[in-house]
């Protein structure tokens, strides 16, 4: 196949309403898909925690994700990403979009809020559950032993209150070396973060991903755990990594909506 000399470049921040601040995410417009390794050596070029790419299909897109090693199954800050660049860059008039990917079908919708629009994400839910043999390495991974640890996708780290999340200091070589795809660290909106009904942080060494800003991925897992734990349906979530980012959080049965606000900072192109 022809490789296009150019191909379409935007760096959007995602989950937050400001620069310099969210989950920062590439997204790439095609016309049709590059070649499998192409499109992962140029997210290793990107350097970001994801790097998503779509093509035409039908009345919607087909999405893929990729870290700086690896592509993956589910990326939520990367789709918020894309969806923003396409209801606001690429077709302002769109008011909805559906993504297939290795996930299933995937819709955002854009709802006018100010001072700029926020995207609600319809995600699968992905409850965890009680871990009943947490790996024996996982608090020096962490830097601290949490109060309980939940199993799913990733292990969930469960802590007391938000000041023991924002105060870890992982080992990422010993996260790296546990038998889970990542961890996720999590406790209760205490403190300075009681506006909020909890709070997070997802480390995913071995994807590539030492400590990712913002993860909505994880928000699958978070979201029904918090919501059967504080009684309530609607949740506020915060992740406190050094960028923070805002998610706001609905569990429906077995899917789970995720909205946010997302910034352009940057438009070019990539160069083959």
């Amino acid at each position: 196949m022809s490789l296009p000399a150019e191909i379409p470049l935007f760096q959007v921040d995602a989950f937050t309403n400001r620069v310099f601040a969210g989950n920062p995410a590439a997204v790439c417009p095609l016309r049709a898909w590059l070649p499998e390794p192409l499109m992962q050596a140029i997210a290793a070029e990107n350097n970001l925690s994801e790097t998503a790419f779509f093509v035409p299909e039908g009345d919607g897109f087909a999405l893929r994700w990729f870290t700086p090693t690896t592509e993956v199954d589910l990326c939520g800050h990367a789709t918020l990403a894309t969806a923003f660049v396409l209801m606001t860059e690429l077709s302002p008039e769109r008011t909805q979009v559906v993504f297939s990917t290795r996930s299933g079908p995937l819709a955002v919708s854009k709802a006018d809020t100010a001072p700029r629009p926020s995207f609600i994400m319809d995600f699968p839910a992905r409850p965890p559950v009680p871990s009943a043999a947490p790996p024996a390495g996982l608090a020096a991974a962490l830097g601290q032993a949490p109060a309980a640890v939940w199993q799913g996708q990733s292990l969930v780290a469960i802590f007391e209150d938000a000041a023991a999340v924002r105060g870890l200091r992982p080992d990422f070589a010993r996260i790296a070396a546990l038998d889970t795809y990542g961890v996720i660290a999590t406790a209760p909106g205490t403190g300075p973060d009681a506006d909020t009904d909890f709070v997070s942080r997802f480390f995913a060494p071995r994807q590539g991903v030492p400590e990712d800003p913002v993860t909505g991925s994880a928000h699958c897992a978070l979201t029904p755990y918090w919501a059967g734990r504080l009684g309530r349906m609607r949740l506020r979530a915060r992740q406190v990594s050094a960028r923070g980012g805002e998610i706001d959080c609905q569990l429906r049965g077995e899917r789970v909506s995720l909205g946010g606000q997302a910034v352009l900072v940057l438009r070019g192109s990539f160069r083959l």
